[in-house]
């Protein structure tokens, strides 16, 4: 009898759990404009090269090529990480 139960038991279809797949949810314009740039604070530098760029870091001193110091702004727009300034 009770092997009769277990194969009974065995034969019934097993129901599949299926989660629900949200997409992505929608974001407020605010919040889109907070991703596309992250960092607040920034500041406009005139570089060497003739443009303006603009950083987000400190300006730092650092050893140029030729043993020189030179200032550069870090952290600029574009991955730039160091960009040397025109004093």
């Amino acid at each position: 009898m009770k092997a009769l139960a277990v194969l009974l038991l065995a034969s019934l279809p097993i129901p599949q759990i299926s989660l629900p797949v949200h997409g992505p949810k929608p974001q407020p314009h605010f919040a889109a404009q907070a991703q596309a740039a992250p960092h607040k604070g920034g500041k406009w530098y005139f570089a060497r090269t003739g443009h303006a760029v603009y950083c987000y870091g400190p300006v730092m001193s650092v050893s140029g090529t030729s043993g020189d110091i030179e200032r550069v702004a870090t952290f600029c727009r574009g991955d730039k990480l160091l960009v040397p300034l025109k004093d």
